[in-house]
């Protein structure tokens, strides 16, 4: 459930109009996929390459670091209300100072996408966009299903999602992120079952991987340049069944840490890989 911190003065401006400034990446994600462009955002630059979508109007002021935000530009941006997340606790009466504050958790150790509708629906309530909500969540709905028919034929194997590190190591995303969550609402069976912490399981040895040699891997991001050269030398990567096998893929960026947008294109982009690799 999403967790509420709002000082008495209104969420909207004169006119009607929100101007909200978003601190966490995930309650960006969900005031855009209401139709709220906000004021301001965190580490737009950063965004724009690990998320790509959706997309932040060059327009919104950067506010600099998620952890420690530029405050002054924050107070010169006339935010009428804040999304952040608990994460964020340790700025929240810095933030409650300028604006109302509005924090979701939507990564808790929990499966995030029910989280990140709920965050959604909150948010959407607060600034008075219900039906936007509804119709973002019902086409989600309908997407997910749309490929999780599509993945039918290819259920028989599990998947590894992972971020390659380096050449030795990589992150594995676990049942708690929100790539493993979209993978089994997706139908699909992660084939980490190992314990994870905040969504993943961090630098984790490559061999690991071999646990499960009937498995997929798909890499979430492009393979760092400087890890390329030795993944290419690398005779345990090579052996590795899904690696000599061409049942590994790499995908474009997504957000990690992301909402309903973000899980939207981690399960289009997965579907279209795994069927590359059927």
């Amino acid at each position: 459930m999403s967790s509420l911190a709002l000082a008495a003065t209104p969420a909207l401006a004169a006119g009607g109009e929100a101007r909200v400034a978003a601190i966490d990446w995930a309650m960006l994600e969900a005031a855009l996929a209401i139709g709220v462009t906000p004021v301001a955002a965190c580490e737009l630059i950063r965004f724009r390459a690990d998320a790509m979508e959706p997309e932040v109007p060059e327009s919104v002021t950067d506010l600099g670091l998620r952890g420690s935000p530029n405050f002054e530009l924050l107070q010169l941006t006339r935010p009428t209300l804040i999304l952040t997340s608990p994460w964020y606790a340790q700025i929240a009466p810095r933030l409650e100072a300028i604006a109302p504050v509005f924090s979701h958790a939507v990564y808790t150790g929990e499966p995030p996408f029910p989280l990140a509708v709920a965050g959604m629906t909150a948010l959407a309530e607060r600034l008075d966009r219900e039906a936007a909500a509804r119709a973002a969540e019902r086409a989600a709905m309908q997407t997910l299903e749309s490929l999780r028919a599509r993945l039918a034929p290819l259920r028989a194997r599990p998947l590894y999602i992972v971020q390659i590190g380096d050449a030795r190591h990589c992150r594995a995303f676990g049942p708690d992120s929100m790539f493993g969550n979209v993978a089994a609402l997706l139908g699909l069976e992660n084939a980490w079952t190992a314990p994870t912490e905040f969504s993943f399981a961090a630098p984790t040895p490559l061999e690991r991987l071999a646990a499960r040699p009937e498995a997929r891997i798909l890499s979430v991001g492009p393979i760092p340049p400087e890890a390329a050269p030795g993944l290419r030398r690398s005779v345990l990567w090579n052996r590795l069944s899904p690696v000599a096998e061409d049942r590994f893929e790499v995908i474009p960026p997504v957000n990690p840490f992301g909402a309903v947008p973000a899980a939207l294109r981690f399960a289009r982009l997965a579907t279209e890989a795994l069927e590359r690799m059927a």
